[in-house]
């Protein structure tokens, strides 16, 4: 069962409302996929915390209908 790229994408804009994200597909298949991720929730957290939550957000799909994703974090700059 493969997972579409707006499916993804509407998953992580709930999960961060604030992010910058770019999902694209790697293959014709539904199941590689490369996300970006952009979020002023990621500020102080480490690229292995980034991650987990990016996986949080995908509520599992990860290794399963997403069979593979190259995943970009980076903390947003909060305006002050």
């Amino acid at each position: 069962m493969a997972m579409a790229r707006e499916e993804i994408e509407q998953l992580l804009r709930q999960a961060f409302p604030d992010a910058d994200i770019a999902v694209a597909a790697l293959a014709d298949d539904g199941d590689h996929y490369a996300a970006a991720v952009q979020s002023a929730a990621f500020n102080g957290k480490t690229k292995v915390q980034q991650h987990q939550m990016v996986y949080a957000a995908l509520e599992g799909r990860v290794g399963g209908v997403l069979h593979a994703l190259q995943l970009t974090t980076a903390p947003k700059e909060t305006g002050a």
